[in-house]
């Protein structure tokens, strides 16, 4: 069978700059602007994450530049415009934050963020403090797995367990993560087992599957009427 798949540990960055709840407006601009980053933890105490700040979190602040939102009670209704008076990260960040354990798997922490639409995660442990953090640049790096390895993970968990005696009749190529199947099997209710599975190898990319049922053995001089 595959291998367990790769969870946000693997991936995840460790270095992860944050904020406090106290941060003022501009630091949080000037830290964003300094380590490339669009989107800030809030931590309280060791590091507990309690909220992200984000550019959406901040760009209010543009936006509504004409407007006074403390004087604007239509404006405080809404929380985006709310957020154009605010001036710190904990009036400015998105509570609770949307976060994610090492444990998850790729697929988990990729189906969270499109769901979330967020483009990164908060690796928390079970207190919820901050372990590190994790990106749609993290969650593609799968992708760069060589070709190789691929067809090595393919041929000694999906081959070799679901064809033991013909693993060395099939054959498996891979370019540019796309694997090919070909060869001929006896049982073809598996061909889509197969295909189902190698797509579960990190790193693949797309299957095509090229196995066929094996022909009927020819009748010889022996079955001859």
């Amino acid at each position: 069978m595959p291998e367990t798949p790769h969870i946000v540990s693997d991936v995840m960055t460790l270095t992860v700059v944050a904020v406090g709840r106290a941060a003022p407006f501009k630091e949080i601009v000037r830290t964003m602007e300094q380590r490339k980053v669009s989107a800030l933890p809030v931590l309280e105490g060791e590091g507990r994450v309690i909220g992200v700040v984000s550019e959406a979190d901040l760009l209010p602040k543009e936006e509504f530049r004409d407007s006074d939102p403390n004087r604007n009670e239509q404006l405080r209704r809404l929380s985006d415009l709310a957020k154009a008076g605010a001036v710190t990260a904990e009036e400015l960040m998105s509570s609770p934050a949307v976060t994610v354990h090492p444990g998850a798997t790729l697929a988990q922490a990729a189906r969270l963020m499109a769901v979330r639409r967020v483009k990164r995660l908060p690796v928390v442990d079970d207190a919820g403090m901050l372990q590190g953090i994790v990106s749609r640049a993290d969650l593609l790096k799968v992708f760069l797995r060589p070709d190789e390895d691929i067809e090595e993970e393919v041929r000694r968990t999906v081959v070799s367990y679901l064809f033991p005696a013909l693993s060395h009749t099939i054959h498996v190529t891979v370019h540019d993560g796309v694997v090919t199947l070909r060869g001929q099997i006896r049982d073809t209710s598996l061909i889509w087992v197969a295909a189902r599975l190698v797509r579960a190898v990190e790193g693949v990319v797309d299957v095509e599957s090229q196995l066929t049922g094996e022909s009927a053995a020819p009748a010889g001089p022996e079955n001859a009427q």
